[in-house]
Formats: structure tokens, C-alpha cells, sequence
């Protein structure tokens, strides 16, 4: 008697939403709520229900990526992380290579968290550092000092983090491209493994956004444009390859976890204004504590904004995320989910953009050059993203 085929482990990678800070930065559109000791209380029990109740509708779902997301995970009590990772190995199961990231910001990225975040198997961190001219974390609402920002770095280093990547903003009003470079040398020298670097967008009822003008005009686009050209060359000549858009690493050294969401794998968020898509379904949690309590106490959870993804909608996923990275588009897969040949329906477009040097094409696949990311948005819509 033949023995029934066995299935396959399901596999997500899962984030966790923590939706706390101490203050509002100046042009953060996260949702996220003031730092509040019965809040925080309310916060933990409530996420480890939600967990309980994907284990019971899951299984035990292999985990190869974890994220802790915010907000700020910074301010999570060690004992509360302690619990939550707990909760996440008895209920799933953590691979044994998985890459488990924290972002932090480095006012609250002390010695017991950061001791304490490493001692559970936390291995990858991200700092907020954002700049390092004290001018401009002015101007962004930041509450840290470039001094303090170096201080954290190497109070990670002191805990064991082998893989630390620093966040940092460019295009901020009023800034110049020899000020960003700046401060983007003094990153370099500290030697991350990772730097993200994103240009700045003032997203509208933030308070960067509201501001009076001077205070949200931003450079030129001539600069603007300077400032991303001359920020790939800089990181690669100092040894960080460009994956994305907006990311460069370190040989090996790249966020698996953000490679999973832009190479259209499964993901489970968990707390209030996270994100999943499992399979061809997609929901989000609601931007509000009390409404995500309702749902994990009424086990509703998982209904919110959910919808079917088409086949036609995830394969323009597909063709947006994938042009985002160096990789770029595997245009057979591509075929595959939307029975289209990108390169005969877009023929023309496409031969301007090469022509242009905006695009190429090589071993199967379509990329955007460096100076075609600068009009990625433009690209992509042009190829059939809407």
C-alpha cells in the first residue's frame, strides 16, 4: 500500500508591529502611539492571543525570517520580549538559521535591551540613526545626537551583534548633496554591515508635511538626483552592493527579511496596522489598538481589509517589487503568472528605456540601471503597474 504523499511544512516569514514611541518624528506616516505603561501591559497579552490563534489556524508554520517593526521595538521591556519570543518557539517553528532583526532607535537601544534582545537570539538590528548632523535630526524630530547615534552602534557591538545595518534619510529641505555625503562618510566609517538609505517623502498630515515652507521644501530635483547617483557610487566603492532600490549590504550580508516581501513569499504580520499576505489572500490590522484588541478577543482577526488577490494583481506585484531590486524581473516567471511576454507587449517602451540606458536585459531578466531607479516609479507604471 502506497504511503500518501507527505505535504510540505507551510513557511512565512512573520513581523511584528510594535506601536509604540517615546515621540511623534516629524515625518514618520507609521502608525504608532505614545509610549504608555498600560498600553505597553495591554499590548503584550493581547499580541500573544494572536499568535495562539494563528498557531491553531496555521500549524506549526516554519519561520525562516522574523521582524520586529514599529514604532519602536527599542522600547519593549526585556521581559516582555523574553515572553513574546517564548510564545513564537512554542507555537512555531523559528528555523534554525533564521534571521531574526530588530529595529531600534539608539536613545533606547540601552545595554540591558540590547544584552537582552542578543541573549534571545535577536542577531540582525537596525538603528534609526537617520543622519548624522544634529541639524537635521533637529529638523526631523529625532531625539537623539549623531554622538549618541555612534554611542549606540558600538553599545551593539559590546552586546555581540554581528549584522548591524543603519537607516539613514537623504533629500531633507534645505540640504545640500555635500551635507548628505557627509554624513553618509561618517556612517561608512563605522563599518555596518547594512545601510538603508531613503530619500525623504513628505507624506501628507505628517508634521515635516505641515510645516511652514521653508521647513518642507525640498533640494532641487538636479541635486536630488546627484545625491542618489553619488550615494550608490560612495557605498560601492567602500564595499556595499546595491540590492534594492534604496538598500545596500555587505557581501551575504542583505535583509533576508526584506527580500522575502519583495520576491512575493508569504507573510504574517502581527499587532495592530500590520500587514499579511498568505496565499492569494491579503489583509491588514487596523491602525488602532483598541479596534486590533476587538478583533483578537472576538478571534476575528485576519477579517480586516482582507481581500483575494487575482492572478492579474500578483503579477503586477510581481513586476513592481521585482524592478525595485538589482535581481530585477524574471521575465519567464513573469509569463507564467500573467501569460503575457512582457518584451513583445512593451516592445517600444522597452526599447526607449534601453536605448535611454534605463533598463537592461540580461540572462532572462529585466533590471533597471542605476540611473533608471531614480525613475523607477515612472518605469514601472509605464510597464503596466496600477
Amino acid at each position: 500500500m502506497c504511503a500518501e504523499p507527505r505535504q510540505p511544512q507551510p513557511s512565512a516569514s512573520l513581523y511584528i508591529h510594535v506601536p509604540f514611541c517615546r515621540s511623534k518624528c516629524g515625518y514618520c506616516a507609521f502608525y504608532s502611539e505614545p509610549l504608555r505603561q498600560h498600553a505597553l501591559d495591554a499590548y503584550l497579552p493581547l499580541l500573544l492571543d494572536e499568535i495562539a490563534l494563528w498557531a491553531e489556524r496555521l500549524g506549526r508554520l516554519r519561520v525562516p525570517t522574523l521582524f520586529f517593526g514599529g514604532g519602536t521595538p527599542s522600547l519593549l521591556p526585556p521581559d516582555h520580549l523574553a515572553r513574546i519570543m517564548e510564545t513564537l518557539r512554542a507555537r512555531f517553528d523559528l528555523a534554525p538559521d533564521a534571521e531574526i532583526s530588530m529595529e531600534a532607535n539608539p536613545e533606547s537601544a540601552g545595554p540591558e535591551f540590547l544584552d537582552a534582545a542578543r541573549s534571545l537570539g535577536v542577531n540582525r538590528l537596525s538603528l534609526g540613526v537617520q543622519s548624522f548632523r544634529d541639524e537635521e535630526l533637529a529638523l526631523l524630530g529625532r531625539p537623539h545626537s549623531a554622538r549618541q547615534a555612534a554611542e549606540a552602534y558600538a553599545r551593539a557591538r559590546a552586546a555581540g551583534f554581528a549584522n548591524v545595518g543603519l537607516d539613514l534619510i537623504w533629500g531633507l529641505p534645505g540640504q545640500r548633496e555635500s551635507q548628505w555625503l557627509e554624513s553618509l562618510r561618517r556612517a561608512v566609517l563605522l563599518v555596518p554591515e547594512h545601510l538603508s538609505c531613503y530619500g525623504l517623502t513628505l507624506e501628507p498630515g505628517t508634521p515635516l508635511a505641515e510645516g511652514p515652507e521653508e521647513r518642507r521644501t525640498l533640494p532641487p530635483e538636479r541635486e536630488l538626483a546627484h545625491m542618489y547617483l553619488h550615494t550608490g557610487e560612495l557605498l560601492e566603492d567602500a564595499g556595499y552592493l546595491q540590492y534594492e532600490i534604496s538598500n545596500y549590504a555587505r557581501l551575504g550580508q542583505a535583509c533576508r527579511h526584506n527580500q522575502a516581501c519583495w520576491e512575493g513569499r508569504d507573510y504574517l504580520g502581527l499587532g495592530p496596522a500590520a500587514a499579511s499576505t498568505l496565499g492569494p489572500y491579503r489583509w491588514t490590522n487596523p491602525e488602532d489598538l483598541d479596534a486590533w484588541a476587538e478583533l483578537v478577543r472576538t478571534r476575528r482577526i485576519g477579517q480586516h481589509q482582507r481581500e483575494t488577490l487575482s492572478p492579474e494583481t500578483r503579477a503586477q506585484e510581481r513586476l513592481m517589487l521585482a524592478l525595485r531590486t538589482t535581481k530585477g524581473l524574471d521575465l519567464a516567471e513573469y509569463r507564467t503568472l500573467s501569460g503575457q511576454n512582457l518584451l513583445t507587449r512593451h516592445a517600444g517602451i522597452i526599447q526607449a528605456l534601453r536605448q535611454k540606458e534605463l533598463v537592461r536585459l540580461q540572462q532572462g531578466r529585466l533590471r533597471l540601471t542605476r540611473t533608471g531607479m531614480l525613475v523607477s516609479s515612472s518605469i514601472i507604471r509605464a510597464l503596466g503597474f496600477e
